[in-house]
């Protein structure tokens, strides 16, 4: 058995072994297998912050809810400025965004994690109400339509309910491509990637990638025909 004391993760599974231990996904088991590279705690000097960037489960530190709290502020204003002041409101939007494209409108409201890792491309249309929690980087392409009340969702938490007690989070990228068009109410889940030119319908939950050049409905989403 490893000793629980030591050992903080698994740099090819992200699993953890210590006192808030979660399984293995090389073995599926919470023991270590030959598949394995352990970090030991007392040799990982990151910040959260810089775990959380990596993609390591991370525990939310005062670093971070400040981040967390700038990017409440842009958001807020962002809303209030976007009827009165298009051209303020625009100067917001960039500085709230990690990167923002030519000719791209998002409705407000807007609600993000931290904003910074939020990645827009050209002449893309958000209707109202988008949830971009990036804690990982969502990367919107060009050309797409993403309609009200869609949900990008990057952060994943433990199963095992003691390492969620003590508060671990990680979190997935999302990658949408070109000219895709995410139907009203849409949920894209942890690590998804959608390809170009892509129509996810209405309602649906996306739990797994979906190629370029599709059709895809339901809960789960699946692909119905090609386009």
């Amino acid at each position: 058995m490893w000793p629980q004391s030591q050992v903080d993760h698994c740099l090819n599974c992200r699993g953890r072994f210590t006192s808030v231990r979660v399984r293995c996904r090389s073995s599926g088991t919470a023991q270590p297998n030959s598949l394995c590279t352990f970090v030991r705690m007392t040799e990982d000097m990151r910040s959260q912050r810089e775990r959380m960037l990596a993609g390591d489960w991370y525990v939310p530190d005062d670093e971070l809810a400040a981040l967390s709290s700038r990017a409440q502020l842009l958001s807020q204003r962002y809303a209030e400025l976007g009827k009165p002041d298009p051209a303020a409101a625009r100067e917001v939007l960039g500085e709230l965004l990690g990167s923002l494209g030519e000719h791209t409108v998002i409705r407000p409201p807007l609600y993000v994690d931290y904003g910074s890792h939020l990645h827009v491309g050209a002449r893309t249309f958000v209707n109202f109400g988008l949830v971009a929690l990036d804690v990982a980087e969502i990367t919107i392409g060009d050309d797409v339509q993403i309609g009200p009340n869609v949900q990008l969702l990057t952060p994943v938490h433990p199963v095992e309910p003691e390492p969620r007690r003590n508060k671990l989070e990680a979190a997935k990228p999302i990658s949408i491509g070109d000219n895709v068009w995410l139907g009203g109410g849409v949920i894209v889940c942890p690590g998804v990637t959608i390809g170009e030119n892509t129509v996810v319908g209405a309602g649906a939950v996306v739990p797994r990638d979906l190629p370029a050049n599709v059709l895809a409905l339901g809960n789960p989403a699946r692909v119905v025909r090609e386009i």
